[in-house]
């Protein structure tokens, strides 16, 4: 659930959602037609206030689930900005370390990056060089430096162990902080009924179908998407600019080995 719309493409969810509440209008307006062939007219006051309150109910969600994936998008931007400045100080620092391993460890930040930046935009590793095997081999030089010079390599080490941390913490904003899928669930649920008291009304009023209810399904559809598009890093349209980690590739291959 938690992988909701992993598998329809971004367009194909604007559609969808357009077309399912197109739909449900036109269910509503129907049955409230027939109801009133059966039954006789139908009071429109009463049906338009509970298809109001069914529409604000529908307004908050959706402004409560973009929230979500905005804060998600924001977090996702300062991880990247943080993880970027964690390898840039590492890489500086590694002039306090013996000249011994400092080329060994420089080559594995910079390669470090390339990896950040194939991962970002949902390129596969190359071999040998994914986040794990590249974080592995910086930890076994930065134990030995450890080793070597006792008390005299702390602050290394400890961005050494920063960049570590920062990779777990992209990862989790990145992959594991989505917008719950029995939160889509639940709002999906919210606008069908909610198309469906909007098609009753119009029905009961004995209004024609307006192709204003177009331009409000086209609008729901939209925000919509954006949010499913937040919700799906490096897969859709909106992504966050790599800008940083770039700039740091660029700077790392100026510096000295």
């Amino acid at each position: 659930m938690d992988r909701f719309f992993a598998d329809i493409p971004i367009w194909g969810v604007f559609a969808a959602t357009l077309v399912l509440i197109l739909t449900f209008v036109e269910v509503g307006h129907r049955w409230a037609k027939r109801r009133q062939g059966k039954s006789g007219p139908e009071k429109e006051a009463p049906v338009g206030a509970m298809a109001s309150a069914t529409l604000a109910l529908l307004a908050f969600l959706l402004a409560f689930t973009f929230g979500l994936a905005a804060d998600a998008f924001h977090a996702r931007k300062l991880a990247l900005v943080a993880e970027a400045n964690a390898i840039r100080m590492t890489y500086l620092l590694c002039d306090v370390i013996p000249e011994t391993h400092r080329a060994e460890i420089r080559a594995i930040l910079r390669r470090y990056v390339d990896e950040r930046l194939r991962w970002a935009n949902g390129q596969p590793d190359e071999p040998g060089a994914s986040a794990k095997e590249l974080l592995d081999q910086l930890w076994k030089y930065a134990g030995i430096v450890g080793e070597q010079n006792p008390g005299g390599v702390d602050v290394f080490l400890s961005s050494v162990s920063r960049v570590i941390e920062l990779q777990q913490e992209r990862l989790m904003v990145r992959e594991r902080s989505r917008v719950p899928g029995e939160y889509w669930v639940v709002l999906y649920l919210i606008a069908i009924l909610g198309s469906i008291a909007v098609g009753y009304h119009s029905g009961v009023a004995g209004a024609s179908r307006s192709p204003v209810m177009l331009s409000v399904a086209i609008a729901f559809s939209a925000v919509i998407m954006v949010i499913a598009d937040l919700d799906r890093p490096g897969q859709g349209f909106i992504k966050v600019s790599q800008e940083p980690m770039v700039d740091l590739r660029a700077a790392l291959a100026g510096s000295k080995p």
